[in-house]
């Protein structure tokens, strides 16, 4: 019973927050949907041509350029918040641009974590095309840019999981984007660069349990609008 009364303070926490638009927490959802909506559009931008071209074209490096999206996919976010944060510490190449510690940062290291996810999750789609519509695109002569498009078009509920995919480890990310963007928030609480993720982290290590839950709540909800809205779109689109 203890747990469900746990639960319940947490549920009516985040119903609180949500309907009296809390300041602090409105920032934090704006911080976190902004990156990680961001980063899913500039992952998607370079995913989808390498997805096209590694499923329609033999050429050199082909085998090892695919080798390296597989070992993207499952890199852990502490290395990639490591690499962006050498290259963007005084020290490091774009030190001069000063973007540590803001949000641009996480973006960039968002990037990183789900461009090759969103790319291989891609030509696992391309790749299970039916031949007959590779075929049928050909025999009605064209080009290699229109066969792209159709096989594109045939795989379009992969590209969605794709999609989905990518935006759910953006949003869920936690390691890298402390690391590059410090879960800053200003002295009214207004967030700079913290997350639901990362502000959920700091209200466990107060002790704040029942906050914590409460955001984990409005994340999980967030994520579920999200879906459900590329679902629509998806089927409204197909009819």
């Amino acid at each position: 019973m203890e747990s469900f009364h746990f639960l319940w303070v947490s549920l009516t926490q985040a119903v609180s927050l949500l309907l009296r638009l809390d300041p602090p927490l409105i920032s934090i959802i704006d911080v976190s949907l902004r990156v990680a909506f961001t980063a899913l559009l500039i992952g998607s931008a370079i995913a989808i041509p390498i997805a096209v071209l590694l499923t329609s074209k033999n050429f050199p490096g082909r085998q090892f350029l695919r080798m390296l999206i597989n070992v993207g996919m499952g890199l852990p976010s502490v290395i990639a918040g490591v690499v962006v944060l050498l290259l963007l510490t005084a020290r490091g190449p774009f030190g001069a641009f000063n973007l540590l510690w803001t949000p641009t940062a996480m973006v960039i290291s968002q990037t990183v974590l789900i461009t090759p996810l969103i790319t291989g999750v891609m030509i696992s789609s391309l790749l299970g095309v039916d031949q007959r519509v590779k075929d049928a695109a050909v025999s009605l002569g064209a080009n290699r840019a229109q066969r792209a498009l159709v096989i594109l078009r045939e795989a379009h509920y992969g590209m969605l999981t794709a999609l989905m995919a990518g935006f759910g480890r953006a949003i869920a990310e936690v390691g890298s984007v402390i690391m590059v963007g410090g879960n800053i928030a200003w002295a009214d609480g207004i967030s700079h660069t913290r997350t639901l993720t990362t502000a959920m982290i700091l209200e466990v290590r107060r002790g704040n349990f029942e906050q914590a839950l409460a955001l984990g709540i409005i994340l999980l909800t967030l994520v579920l609008v999200v879906n459900w809205i590329a679902i629509w779109l998806q089927r409204r689109a197909g009819r």
